[in-house]
Formats: C-alpha cells, structure tokens, sequence
C-alpha cells in the first residue's frame, strides 16, 4: 500500500508546493493531495516519475521510510532555526530546511547506532557561554568579545592561523554539511532538542574566507543565541541578532593580542592592498579585516569610510585579490564516519542504499553534499583474479 506520508516528507524537504509537484507530475493538486493522505494510490507511471524526481526507489513509497525509523520525532526545533541570510525566514524555506535536517538527523542516527565517540566539546563550551552570559555584567559588546576568544580556545584555533577551522569545528561535535540552499540563504544552524548541533553552508560557488566567515558567524548563533526563537523575530531583532554573530565572527576569526600586531606592522591600513598578505595569513576577506580594524580602535570612522571605499572602488566588494587562490574548506567528518564504519564492516553500503534507505546515490549527495564519487567507489567491486601466483607456478614447469 502506498504511504502518503513518505510523499509528503520527501515534498517538504525539497521545498515543493503540491501545485508545483503537480505541475512536474501532470497531475491535479488535489490528487496530490489524495496520494498524500492515502484517498488513492498513484499509477505506476506516477510513481516512476517520483522516483526520478526524488532519486529514490519504488519500494521507498510503499515501506516506513527513514523518518519513521532512524528520527526522533518532535527533536527539530523549527523555530530555532539560525539562518545568515539576506532576507528574512519564509514559512515554506523553514519547513524546508528543518525536514532537511530530520533526514541529517536520521543519517546520522543510522551511521553511529553502534559507534561511540567522546563527550562532545560544544555542548561543555555552549553550557559555560550561558553560564558566563547569564551571571555576568559585562556590556553585550564584551560578552560577544570573550565568548569569541574562549571558543578559540576550547576548540583549539593556533593565534595566528585559521587553517584548521573546519577541522577543528567539526571536531567539538557539530556537524557540516553542504547543501544547495539558495542564493538569499548563505548558512543555518540549529541545536536538536538532543544537543545535537548542525551548520548548514551554501554550496554556491563562493570564497573560502566567505565560507570561514559563515562557519565563524553560524558557531556565534550556536553559543550565544541558544533557544532563540528566530521564526518569532521582528525586522528589527532579526538584525540585531544577526549584527552580534557578526561580531562574534569578527572577534573569532581574528583574535585581538595576534591581530593587533599584525596590524601594527602594516603601513597605508586605509588602503584594502596593505591587508593582502593579512587576508593570506587568516584566511579572512578583506572586508572583515577593515572591519575588525576599525573594531580594535585602528580604523577611525572616517579611515574606515575611505577603506571601504577603496574597496568599492576597486571591485573588491564582488571579488577580491586571492579568493581564487585559498582552497574552500570543506566538510569531512561524517566521510570519516562513514569510511570507519564501512571498512569495519558495521555498515554496507549496498544494504544501506538500496534496502534500509531505499534510494539511489544521488539522493544521498542531494542530503549530504558529499560528492557522489564517494560513495560510488565503495560500490565497485574489486576482483581478483590470483595473478600474484603467477610467478611461483611458472617457476615449478621451469
């Protein structure tokens, strides 16, 4: 028997409207609807074309699928979403990205149900950050400053490099993945009712001091803005929040002693081409480090006008000097998950696509952005065919 509900899982997530499926299908709205709620079961010519349109198989529309497995109902808390986006949430994007997370969820569930991994990192450092903000007296400028520079050292960032950040990230316990989001949408975080923390990046083609600047502003919500409800948000609080993860970003990725001597080594800092070889060192666009500038009291209000002119003036506000140099960080921990537990024989990955989650590669490339060769080499079987024993048997006929 056909299950709407798989239908309807499938459809959210990948931000569909019943009347945009139905148009893809050549169907009525309202048979959508009837498929979705179980009033009918869709011809198999329909549910070829689901197939196609989902990257899944037949069987996935006619079995519980993962959601009803692997996830913890009610453990995605959508109103919590963080998103670093120009605009403001959409009801729909939000439903969206928050079942996009169930299916990360359940992956995640599904790959370490018999893997044990240390006390995660970020949970202790987010649990000191509400300990510090709710019992200090400090103005929120400073609270942002030292929360930046006690997760540079708890997650253990060197003073003077970034090189390690998505390495480093990923390790205290959260994880990363890459989706195609939108052009309006740069990132989003979320902690899971079971402490579970997710960053969500654009995988548009951008900078990799962009990308440092997204996973630096999406841990600033993680810490300091726990539990806020951001789908409730006025305009006005929205901007708010969104300026304190920017600080939080600034302060993070250029740690005040190290950056203060850097900057006390650079001559004409009102022109962005004197903070070329700063933007080399860490990994941080020329435009975060004016603004950290004129944050540490270098840059005076004026000099900072006629920094980011110059930048304006040069182009460098659409694309700047080495951003086609510095290799983009890139997510590679649940791969290491997912290496470890295939070689150990704890999961195989024909078992796991094809009958536990019932789909094709791609839709898991689709979920996780991990490139599809990943996961088709663990597909390809090798044959041996005994040609080391070639050698000794034509010495014994010598």
């Amino acid at each position: 028997m056909f299950i709407g509900e798989n239908l309807t899982n499938l459809r959210t997530m990948h931000g569909y409207s019943r009347k945009q499926l139905s148009n893809m299908l050549n169907v009525t709205e309202q048979a959508i609807w009837q498929y979705e709620n179980n009033y009918t079961s869709p011809k198999m010519k329909i549910v070829n074309d689901l197939k196609s349109i989902f990257l899944v198989r037949s069987k996935y529309f006619y079995n519980k699928d993962v959601l009803s497995r692997y996830f913890n109902h009610g453990n995605i808390p959508v109103m919590n979403i963080a998103y670093r986006s120009k605009v403001m949430n959409v009801i729909s994007k939000t439903q969206a990205e928050a079942k996009h997370i169930e299916f990360l969820d359940s992956f995640i569930n599904y790959l370490t149900y018999k893997v044990s991994y240390p006390t995660q990192k970020i949970i202790q450092l987010r649990n000191d950050t509400i300990d510090y903000l709710n019992t200090s007296n400090d103005d929120r400028e400073t609270q942002i400053r030292k929360t930046a520079r006690l997760a540079r050292q708890e997650l253990g960032l060197h003073n003077d490099t970034n090189d390690d950040l998505m390495f480093l990230v990923e390790k205290s316990g959260i994880f990363v993945f890459e989706k195609a989001i939108g052009e309006d949408i740069d990132a989003y975080s979320i902690w899971t009712k079971q402490d579970r923390p997710f960053i969500i990046l654009g995988n548009l083609k951008r900078s990799a001091v962009r990308r440092n600047f997204d996973i630096a502003h999406e841990l600033g919500h993680l810490l300091l803005h726990y539990l806020v409800e951001f789908t409730n948000l006025t305009s006005k609080e929205h901007k708010v929040i969104e300026n304190e993860a920017n600080q939080f970003a600034g302060a993070f990725l250029l740690p005040e002693d190290s950056y203060l001597t850097d900057l006390r080594a650079t001559d004409h800092i009102t022109n962005p081409d004197a903070y070329i070889d700063l933007k080399k060192k860490w990994k941080t666009s020329l435009q975060v480090l004016g603004y950290r500038a004129a944050n540490l009291g270098i840059l005076d209000a004026k000099s900072h006008r006629n920094f980011y002119a110059a930048l304006h003036r040069k182009g460098y506000l659409k694309r700047e000097p080495l951003d086609e140099v510095i290799p983009i960080q890139k997510p590679q921990k649940i791969k290491s998950i997912m290496d470890l537990t295939i070689k150990k024989g704890i999961i195989d990955i024909r078992q796991m696509i094809e009958n536990d989650w019932m789909a094709e590669t791609g839709y898991f490339h689709r979920i996780t952005g991990i490139d599809l060769d990943f996961f088709n080499r663990y597909l390809v079987s090798e044959h041996d065919f005994g040609l080391s024993n070639v050698t000794e048997l034509r010495s014994k006929f010598s």
